[in-house]
């Protein structure tokens, strides 16, 4: 073999190498390739798992509130302030039409009172009558649950308002008290009268009781108490918590 074979053998030797080389990496490229669909086939997989997998509660699962105490402005204040930041967080995107609302995240509230002011009540219940278009708000009557807390209690949604087993309730008529000149206490009597009928009127709505009912309560002048199986005979909650 002269010098002039030798080199064109080995100018094929180095082409066939380059050949099979490319040929290879070819091959090594396709199945990365391979590999990557096949790992994000795993990965939809795994979320189509977990997505399908009952998530375990936690804290941010936690919605509560509760009123405890005295129902006055400033504690009411913390609670509508939190009803109106668990409603923002836990009512649904509004449907597309033709489509259903999906129902927001439910609410549990604690009521624990002995009463207090008329206008905190009525406010507190107006901004639950609100949030309740949107979320559930289950109200749990513990303890006490008198005078104001009777209607609060009873203002949650129905069929989702619970009461311990001894929970006392008690329910009397609207207690004012004023001083000052004879006019101004016929006309602060007559705003007491109002806020009575007013108290009365969103009782009945809320419960299984009537007018008649309540005005007869009103007429013994004295505090009446109900077990908690009473308060569900009268609609005021609606199953014993358990």
């Amino acid at each position: 073999m002269n010098e002039q074979e030798e080199k064109e053998e080995t100018v094929e030797e180095v082409e066939e190498t380059t050949e099979n080389t490319e040929t290879e990496e070819v091959e090594e490229v396709e199945q990365r390739e391979g590999s990557a669909m096949s790992m994000a086939d795993l990965v939809d997989m795994i979320e189509q798992q977990l997505d399908a997998k009952p998530r375990e509660r936690s804290l941010e699962d936690m919605r509560t509130i509760g009123l405890y105490g005295d129902v006055e402005e400033e504690k009411v204040a913390e609670v509508i302030a939190g009803l109106l930041s668990l409603h923002y967080l836990g009512k649904s995107e509004p449907a597309e039409e033709g489509e259903e609302q999906i129902p927001g995240k439910p609410i549990d509230m604690y009521v624990s009172t002995y009463g207090g002011s008329a206008d905190d009540m009525a406010s507190l219940v107006d901004v639950m009558n609100v949030v309740k278009k949107d979320c559930v708000i289950r109200t749990i009557g513990i303890g006490k649950v008198m005078s104001a807390g009777v209607l609060i209690l009873a203002s949650g949604t129905k069929g989702e308002r619970l009461i311990g087993k001894n929970c006392r309730v008690m329910i009397h008529s609207v207690i004012a008290g004023n001083a000052g000149s004879l006019h101004n206490l016929e006309n602060e009597l007559q705003e007491v009268k109002k806020m009575q009928e007013v108290y009365l009127d969103s009782l009945v709505e809320a419960t299984s009781m009537t007018k008649k009912q309540l005005k007869s309560f009103m007429r013994r002048k004295t505090n009446v108490y109900l077990t908690a199986e009473e308060a569900i005979k009268h609609g005021i909650a609606d199953k014993i918590l358990e």
